[in-house]
């Protein structure tokens, strides 16, 4: 895709085209691509795009992230180091269903230990991981904003307020056994924490 020259700006040959996701068969590159239009290759937009880019994939892979960095004209490692300040960015493929347990120091001091444990025990997964049906991940967020409903976790972007290990449990086993999460539910869960993420132990 050619870019044009602003009106205005002068003549001069016009920028080289930008780099669209590589299509590959792939559906998915056709949405990122459009992703890219409407924030038109700004690089100011670059969470943005990577939000995007985890709704549309699932996870941010290696490939993408040097197609999401040629296309806003940044640098790979500046890319890479985004995505990575900001822990709840997926390098890996997630599960149909997601668990994230606040653990700041709210949520801490009343039990997210116990909710954590429980969950991985019951479940078979991982702490931080994905059980290997894909069916669930178990992630942990440094704080989600909602200190006066410690303990707290989220189920596919639904808050579980003042969990409980069996509460939250329970809570699961009935999401597992509905349809996989859609992807608005999943990006609500990372949305909510991935914006107070870097703040660290406030909740």
């Amino acid at each position: 895709m050619s870019v044009m020259p602003t009106p205005g700006a002068g003549g001069g040959a016009p920028p080289p085209p930008r780099a669209q996701a590589p299509a590959n068969g792939d559906p998915r590159a056709a949405l990122l691509t459009t992703q890219l239009k409407k924030v038109r290759y700004r690089a100011d937009a670059l969470i943005e795009v990577l939000h995007a880019v985890q709704d549309i994939y699932g996870y941010l892979s290696h490939e993408v992230l040097v197609t999401v960095a040629d296309a806003l004209e940044l640098p790979p490692s500046r890319v890479l180091g985004v995505a990575t300040f900001y822990h709840l960015f997926s390098f890996e493929p997630r599960g149909d269903h997601i668990c994230t347990v606040c653990t700041g120091t709210a949520c801490f001091v009343k039990g997210a230990d116990a909710l954590v444990s429980s969950v991985s025990e019951a479940f078979d997964v991982p702490k931080g991981g994905t059980k290997e049906d894909r069916s669930l991940s178990l992630l942990e967020a440094r704080c989600i904003g909602s200190c006066g409903l410690a303990p707290a976790a989220l189920v596919d972007g639904a808050i579980v307020a003042k969990a409980t290990p069996e509460r939250l449990v329970e809570t699961l086993r009935t999401a597992l056994a509905t349809a996989p999460a859609t992807a608005d539910a999943a990006a609500a869960d990372a949305a909510a924490t991935d914006a107070t993420a870097p703040a660290g132990g406030a909740a």
